[in-house]
């Protein structure tokens, strides 16, 4: 953008704000109708313990960027899933998608959670990057094909496989992450796991989609590997060329800091 942006961030509550969120899914993803998900179910999230927040362009008052979460119980621990999160193409890269995962942690430790999860495609660099390196998130567990067929093009027909992102919010690993504002030196290392730059492009073309699907089926077999020997993926890192890796290594300390 040519121009300076300030984006804020406010919880979202009304059925036009949310039918704004349904437009937002389209203009991200290109989902068919079968795939969107309604304004009734951003309204439920809002009403039993969830929260969707906006980003909110300060010049025209739009909705650009939202993020919905939903509260979760497994293994008897209350948490919140963040379950989808959008920013319009042409707001990428100018954090707004840091700063809404900010304010749902806010939000959730006001609450009383200590853990927030979501589940994020393996293939993605800057997000992978940004969930793992920048928030300080840990993942251990591999879902394939997590949705089913995808009628989004950016999923290039692959399976929907996910990785869950666990976010201890308290934890002294992620408040040193978001204390130092940067992305700190990468964690000791005892495997990786490695994502070309190139998976976007070999994905959108029907000729070189079979390499994508390559890539993710090792990397699906490497992950999996790793996490049946109690490793988890406790850094990331990306080359100047673009080029991502996952660092796989002993689960940290994940208790609420104490400082």
């Amino acid at each position: 953008m040519s121009e300076a942006v300030t984006i804020r961030i406010e919880k979202l509550t009304t059925l036009e704000q949310f039918e704004r969120c349904v437009e937002l899914q389209t203009a991200v993803w290109s989902y068919d109708a079968a795939d969107l998900i309604p304004k009734r179910m951003f309204l439920l999230a809002h009403k039993i313990g969830g929260a969707v927040f906006g980003g909110i362009d300060d010049r025209t008052g739009e909705i650009v960027a939202f993020a919905m979460g939903l509260s979760g119980y497994r293994d008897r621990v209350p948490y919140l899933h963040s379950h989808m999160l959008a920013v319009l193409p042409a707001y990428r890269n100018l954090g707004i998608g840091r700063k809404l995962k900010l304010a749902q942690r806010d939000d959730a430790i006001e609450r009383g959670f200590e853990l927030m999860e979501w589940t994020f495609d393996p293939l993605e660099i800057k997000n992978a990057h940004l969930n793992i390196a920048r928030l300080g998130a840990v993942c251990r567990r591999y879902a394939r094909n997590f949705y089913g067929s995808s009628s989004s093009p950016l999923q290039g027909g692959l399976p929907t496989d996910r990785l869950y992102a666990e976010w201890w919010l308290r934890s002294d690993r992620v408040e040193r992450m978001l204390e130092a504002e940067r992305t700190l030196p990468a964690p000791a290392a005892e495997e990786r796991v490695f994502v070309p730059r190139e998976i976007p492009e070999w994905k959108a073309d029907g000729v070189l989609r079979a390499k994508a699907l390559a890539v993710q089926t090792h990397n699906r077999e490497e992950l999996e590997a790793a996490f049946a020997k109690g490793l988890a993926v406790i850094g990331y890192e990306r080359t100047a060329e673009g080029d991502g890796a996952f660092l796989l290594g002993p689960v940290p300390d994940l208790k609420p800091t104490t400082r």
